[in-house]
């Protein structure tokens, strides 16, 4: 089948329609064409594992190509539905499927074993405009703001280390095996949080995501010791309450952190240091909690998180378990939900059962319909493979958005220069195509966590890269989320460097007053929340998109090379208005290109 050529590309509507994810019982119309007169057929692959063909109907167009056409059914076919397309010629076959990073758009031909395309199939669920329009600000309690008047650290653990200085950067005191010997703590509590609602709020945040605070023995508390209670050193469970009441009175919402896969040795629940009062699954076969753990050689063998011995695994789905977490009279989601929480953020979503996070959402469903659910996912969610099973993350039971992690790596990979704008446009049109509209819209669009390195320090501590990579973030469709301590110019390495007290008095004013200002236009502007994404093509070094909403259109246009840029990508007609320095300009039929200085961009509205 020599000189065989195919046209097609997922993401244009004249080969799919509609574009994107679809609602189940919603008809997918498929479109390839072809240059000679062939026998074609769709080969779909549902998320059940099932395949059928679906035959191809023939239509010769004017310059001699030939167009096939199948309409396929969504109907009882929720999730992940999978194709490809089958060209025969007489005894010949051959394929076209996806290009072989699966990204979507244009793809390839294949003897054998095509890469398929992906349609996502799902049920349609509400996600409060809250949330989809709003800007994250993440604070790791510990490190964020000491609220006690008199500055002393509140309630100091047994055998810890206390920072002498505010600003001493953190370190891990550990023994010859790298076990941590005392954890370290420089005493922030949810009273510097209320003590700095009107600094977040002025930033222009209205969503606060906390990093555990439930009692346990580490400064992360990822290694729960009990979660009915506020840990002693942060505050008490009046002090939350009051916390949220307080800030949705100023209109910012609170998330949670959830820990829910594993446990810390030292808790109530395993207590392998006797440390609490009540007879932990280590201690006994006959404990209430035994049930909850995977014990392998009892009682000094358990499966424990990545083989951390502090943090024992949990059998999600043992039923003691789901009713204490989820289902229970004043279950743990219920309980925090009563007391203020507006939403859950499920660490290492990977680790959880599907049936598990489906049970959270819809009790949390039940307490408050205005609710929002995040799931830790660092990989494409919409397809993700975890444990040899397919996720149901994003198919309307499960997951309300998700940590962003493809976009950062996108983002970091494009303003460094390791990719061009070609590839960066398809990394990113690959989530739009494959996510539902809601949950891309609701992604949780990082560019640093506490578990990656300070984004200053990722950009070689280049402030114009910074800049350039915060308007990207900025402009995308997604929540914004910044990590607290990015926006006053924190550095830092790896754990525990990411993870440095927040410099009060000493933050680096070019960058916090930039940051002010492009989240000012973010949060003024409807259409950077809400609006269609297009990317244009352009030269390798800018990026030119547009987002548009309700017949208002802004045009994003990037430089992250040092050199100048001119850039003619686009069909610009009337004045424009640069919303982030208010230069004007006014393009015609003659004139429709911008002269772009190195690291330059342009936030452009029509006038």
């Amino acid at each position: 089948m020599d000189g065989i050529k195919v046209i097609y590309n997922s993401q244009s509507m004249e080969f799919r329609k509609p574009f994107g994810a679809v609602e189940v019982g919603q008809k997918v119309k498929l479109s390839i064409v072809v240059n000679k007169d062939l026998m074609v057929a769709t080969e779909l692959l549902t998320f059940n594992g099932s395949n059928v063909q679906v035959g191809m109907q023939k239509e010769y167009l004017n310059n001699g190509k030939f167009k096939y056409t199948a309409e396929i059914d969504t109907f009882n076919n929720i999730g992940i539905l999978q194709y490809y397309f089958i060209l025969i010629d007489g005894y010949n076959r051959i394929y076209y499927g996806n290009n072989d990073e699966k990204l979507g758009g244009e793809g390839q031909i294949y003897i054998n074993d095509p890469v398929p395309y992906q349609i996502t199939v799902y049920e349609k669920s509400y996600i409060p405009n809250w949330y989809k329009e709003g800007i994250i600000y993440q604070i790791f309690v510990d490190r964020f703001y000491n609220g006690n008047d008199d500055g002393i650290v509140s309630s100091p653990k047994k055998n810890s280390f206390i920072y002498g200085n505010w600003q001493d950067d953190p370190m891990y005191i550990k023994d010859y095996s790298g076990r941590i010997l005392r954890w370290d703590f420089y005493g922030g509590n949810l009273k510097g949080i209320l003590k700095k609602l009107d600094y977040i709020k002025s930033l222009g945040a209205n969503i606060i995501y906390l990093n555990p605070i439930f009692k346990s023995s580490s400064c992360h508390k990822y290694d729960t010791g009990d979660y009915e209670i506020i840990d002693e050193m942060f505050g008490s469970n009046e002090e939350f309450e009051k916390l949220c009441k307080i800030a949705k009175s100023k209109g910012i919402r609170i998330i949670l952190d959830g820990v829910f896969s594993h446990t810390g040795a030292d808790s109530k629940y395993f207590n392998k240091f006797g440390n609490y009062d009540s007879v932990g699954a280590y201690q006994s076969p006959n404990s209430k909690y035994y049930k909850w753990y995977r014990f392998i050689n009892y009682p000094y063998q358990y499966e424990a998180w990545w083989g951390i011995d502090n943090q024992p695994n949990v059998e999600e789905l043992e039923e003691s378990y789901v009713d204490y977490i989820v289902n229970g009279k004043n279950s743990i989601i219920e309980k925090w939900m009563k007391l203020g929480a507006s939403g859950w953020r499920l660490d290492v979503a990977d680790e959880l059962p599907d049936d598990f996070i489906e049970l959270i959402k819809k009790k949390m469903n039940s307490i408050k319909s205005d609710n929002i659910l995040i799931g830790e996912v660092w990989e494409d969610a919409s397809n993700k493979i975890s444990y040899s099973k397919r996720r149901r993350y994003l198919f309307g039971k499960e997951l309300d958005s998700v940590t962003n992690y493809p976009l950062r790596e996108s983002l970091i990979n494009f303003v460094k220069g390791y990719i061009k704008s070609d590839k960066f446009k398809n990394r990113i049109m690959s989530l739009y195509e494959n996510y539902p509209r809601e949950n891309f819209y609701a992604n949780m669009n990082i560019i640093g966590t506490h578990d990656t390195e300070r984004i200053l320090t990722v950009l070689d501590e280049k402030i114009e890269l910074l800049k350039l990579i915060v308007v990207l973030q900025m402009t995308l469709p997604g929540v914004p989320v910044v990590y607290y301590g990015d926006e006053a110019g924190l550095n830092g390495g790896k754990d525990p460097e990411n993870r440095k007290a927040y410099p009060w008095g000493k933050e680096n004013n070019e960058i916090i007053d930039f940051y002010h200002k492009i989240i000012g236009i973010r949060s003024k502007e409807e259409v950077l929340k809400k609006g269609d994404l297009k990317i244009y093509d352009t030269g390798p070094d800018v990026c030119v998109f547009e987002r548009k909403y309700d017949n208002k259109s802004i045009i994003v246009l990037l430089n992250i090379s040092c050199s100048d840029n001119i850039i003619k990508c686009i069909d610009l007609q009337g004045s424009y208005i640069n919303l982030f320095n208010n230069k004007e300009f006014r393009f015609t039929n003659n004139n429709n290109s911008i002269n772009m200085s190195g690291y330059e961009f342009n936030i452009l509205s029509k006038v």
